[in-house]
């Protein structure tokens, strides 16, 4: 099998930057927002996008 070492790398720094809260994702996501707005950049956000009527497994009438 063919092995990523920069997919590799990425994943160590993931389950690193995870352990530093306690792989609690609500302090993960308060830190993320914490950078973005220290950053100054400006974040968009987009609108949702509206709910189909129909499941996708399912064909049309």
């Amino acid at each position: 099998m063919f092995r990523d070492l920069i997919v590799e790398e990425i994943r160590k720094h993931r389950e690193e930057y995870a352990a530093r809260f306690n792989n609690d994702i609500d302090a993960i996501c308060d830190d993320i927002r914490r950078q973005q707005q220290q950053s100054g950049r400006r974040v968009v956000t987009r609108k949702p996008r509206p709910a189909t009527t129909q499941p996708k497994d399912q064909p049309a009438a």
